[in-house]
């Protein structure tokens, strides 16, 4: 008879606490998103009214902070730190808009290309050539520049212009599943193609594109910061942290901080979104 001690199982440890850099990114993105969220009762002071008489105040580890403002001001008496809770919310709607907009274009063109092959996987696979032959940036560039920068523009450039990885994947996991059973099992009880697309495929594709997501969502946050940097995107007296990264690059040398507390924040979204993702990507193979 067996000792009931050596009967005991160990106790089962969740996948996603067995991954630190899952816990890690999605804790600090919920961080970011409450910050977002409660941006009017965190910010201490109006992140867009000036006061020259209190510029450029250095942070509270420095002598001479000015009253109130923990991480200091800008070049025009600006709260810094409330410009940067306020930025979080631009990088973030910048950041999820992006990702529907594009996540419905490419799952769309995907999902319709693998299911249904043919002429129409051809015409949506040199669409999709088509598309990862143009540089993301410098086509972003090019339409900012002649449509003129604005938080509205950049959502929408960076959006139609991101979709192309949920394509790539939604196509080729539509193809290994268009003949399982369940959907031949469907198509013969007579339900439509898009009831099989968007209940049947859908689905059971969707935690490979949720990886997608992660890492597109960083990618957009990155190339609003590059066109704001540039001048070319979300315009003043918006707080966007690629916005103020420009700004304080001529201080840069005089009051570092101005330009090293804005890049640590897009550091810190940015990698948390790639923990998130890499996560996910290893929970969904475990699963497997």
């Amino acid at each position: 008879m067996l000792d009931p001690v050596t009967q005991i199982k160990p106790p089962r440890i969740s996948p996603i606490l067995r991954h630190g850099g899952f816990a890690i990114g999605g804790g600090v993105l919920l961080l970011l998103v409450l910050i977002a969220i409660f941006a009017p009762l965190l910010a201490p002071h109006d992140p867009f009214v000036q006061s020259l008489g209190e510029r450029m105040k250095p942070p509270f580890w420095h002598d001479g902070m000015g009253p109130g403002h923990w991480l200091g001001t800008d070049q025009l008496g600006r709260d810094y730190l409330s410009r940067l809770i306020y930025g979080t919310q631009i990088s973030l709607v910048i950041g999820f808009g992006a990702v529907l907009i594009s996540g419905f274009i490419g799952i769309s063109l995907g999902i319709a290309a693998g299911y249904f092959g043919g002429w129409v996987d051809t015409c949506i696979n040199a669409v999709i050539t088509t598309r990862l032959s143009l540089p993301v940036v410098l086509v972003a560039l090019a339409i900012v520049a002649v449509v003129g920068g604005s938080l509205t523009v950049v959502l929408l450039v960076i959006g139609l212009l991101l979709w192309d990885q949920f394509a790539v994947v939604a196509r080729t996991a539509t193809q290994q599943l268009r003949n399982a059973e369940y959907v031949s099992a469907a198509r013969a009880m007579g339900t439509t193609h898009m009831h099989v697309m968007i209940r049947e495929i859908l689905p059971n594709i969707r935690a490979s594109l949720i990886v997608v997501a992660t890492v597109e969502m960083a990618n957009a946050v990155l190339i609003e910061a590059a066109l704001s940097f540039l001048g070319l995107g979300v315009q003043a007296p918006l707080p966007s942290w690629g916005l103020m990264l420009s700004e304080a690059k001529n201080f840069m040398f005089f009051n570092p901080w101005l330009i090293t507390l804005p890049g640590l924040c897009l550091f810190a979204l940015a990698l948390s979104i790639n923990l998130l993702g890499d996560g996910l990507r290893d929970i969904q193979g475990e699963k497997r």
